[in-house]
């Protein structure tokens, strides 16, 4: 074997703490996957270097909260989504007031802090509807975060109100939004979207919602649907993206000298409600699930998702949490992305609509979730949007 010291230099960097360029990440990315993990969960104890408990144990945190979709309506078709309908399907729906109230209810009692809130582009529905939703749910449940409306569905708002971004975002803000997910992320790369989501919001549209929503004070997450059309190097591409505009979100520079996850985040809390600049709290990637979609495509594996994963948390240095997607992989693997870069295993789903449309049907309790954390030697604690823990 022909001793690299070149490479040796990159895994040196890497395990101190070192920023990595596209290059070095398409490096990296052909690396055994045992040593591509050990990478990663190296840089998940860097970024996560606060995270114990009392006793001195590694913390794990997941989070109670439920997906409510409160439209299946949507006029961009997606070619990999299989929930969706138009408004002449016979099994079309917009969520009533009513449903809303007992969704939460359910999702209270079980100790859930939080709603997911998101929808098909629906292209009837009024900016008044979305304000009145938002209200009727922060006056009868206060203490429940509405952590809703993806960036593209931003987009098109902004086509169908009329109104600039930062007036829509500032009006549901105002209104009762709590922070915003990072849905229709896919793959930030205009020709691999321009494939998959023609109708759909761009990259720079995309992205432009994460900027208007950081600078008027709200926290959102970023995502990546990958295993379909793109290559490894569009990965890579959308996780350049990502991190540069957390980069700008947090008033960091990319220009500055390498440093660990720590400093680059210190003092920077992005974890707190009403504390600038805020930012990306998480990042999650998923598998295109083929099920019912009409979007052909070879799908991915478990191998190849801990892979992405573990150079999502490598790259993401300025991101501090990086969830498992147990959802799309099953309870066994995404115990194993623990160990693959993930400091977080997400919700425990008590609904989830999208996914389970294109075939993936896993649940979990909150009893599986202490089992899989504790499994790995791991202190489990829940916690809230704003990775604060509750218990």
């Amino acid at each position: 074997m022909i001793y690299d010291a070149s490479l040796d230099e990159l895994l040196q960097g890497v395990w101190d703490g070192r920023r990595i360029n596209p290059a070095e990440a398409r490096r990296l990315y052909s690396l055994p996957l045992e040593e591509l993990s050990a990478l990663a969960d190296r840089r998940r104890q860097l970024a996560k270097a606060d995270a114990y408990d009392g006793r001195g144990n590694q913390v794990v945190t997941y989070i109670v909260d439920r997906n409510i979709n409160y439209t299946n309506v949507c006029n961009v078709y997606c070619k990999f989504c299989a929930f969706y309908r138009t408004e002449k399907d016979d099994d079309a729906y917009v969520i009533s007031f009513d449903e809303i109230d007992r969704k939460i209810e359910e999702t209270v009692a079980l100790g859930g802090t939080q709603i997911l809130m998101q929808g098909g582009h629906h292209p009837k529905l009024t900016k008044q509807w979305y304000l009145d939703l938002l209200a009727h749910i922060k006056r009868k449940f206060p203490e429940v975060n509405i952590h809703g409306f993806s960036p593209s569905e931003f987009v098109h708002f902004r086509e169908v109100f009329n109104e600039p971004l930062d007036r829509i975002i500032s009006d549901f803000k105002a209104a009762g939004l709590g922070s915003i997910p990072g849905g229709g992320g896919e793959i930030l790369v205009d020709r691999v979207r321009q494939r998959i989501s023609p109708l759909k919001a761009m990259s720079d549209d995309w992205l432009e919602v994460m900027d208007v929503a950081h600078r008027l004070g709200l926290n959102s997450s970023a995502t990546m649907m990958f295993g379909h059309v793109e290559t490894v190097e569009d990965r890579i591409e959308h996780l350049e993206r990502v991190r540069a505009q957390q980069d700008k979100s947090l008033g960091a520079s990319a220009s500055l000298p390498a440093s660990s996850s720590e400093q680059r985040l210190a003092g920077k809390d992005a974890g707190a409600p009403g504390v600038q600049p805020a930012g990306f709290t998480a990042f999650i990637c998923w598998t295109f699930q083929a099920e019912h979609t009409k979007l052909r495509a070879p799908t991915v594996g478990a191998h190849e998702y801990l892979r992405t994963q573990a150079l999502s948390r490598i790259y993401l240095d300025n991101i501090p949490n990086i969830q498992s997607s147990w959802v799309t992989q099953g309870q066994e693997i995404g115990q194993v992305a623990l160990k693959s870069g993930a400091n977080d295993l997400g919700s425990i789903m008590i609904e989830e609509n999208v996914v389970s449309q294109a075939g993936t049907t896993f649940r979990m309790t909150v009893a599986d979730m202490q089992r899989l954390i504790t499994e790995l030697g791991y202190e489990p604690h829940q916690r809230d949007n704003w990775y604060r823990l509750l218990n």
